[in-house]
């Protein structure tokens, strides 16, 4: 079973292209970068924590920090 994500990230957020850079790391493909500044909601959510991993299954969340080791637990949580 594949676990579809989201990453709640923004443009030139340095701590979101290493979240990017662990999930390519590790060849996770579902997820979908999701851009916070375009939506108010999101920006109010997430603004002081990004970046942010949502399970889509779950709705859990893992944020910042996480290394690879937190990313492949969270995926593999039931």
């Amino acid at each position: 079973m594949t676990v579809q994500l989201h990453l709640y990230s923004t443009a030139h957020c340095h701590l979101c292209e290493l979240a990017q850079s662990l999930l390519k790391e590790l060849a996770i493909e579902s997820v979908e970068i999701i851009e916070i500044a375009n939506n108010d909601e999101l920006l109010e959510k997430y603004g002081t924590l990004i970046p942010v991993l949502k399970r889509l299954d779950t709705h859990a969340l893992l944020n910042w920090p996480f290394d690879s080791d937190q990313i492949l637990q969270f995926c593999l949580e039931k």
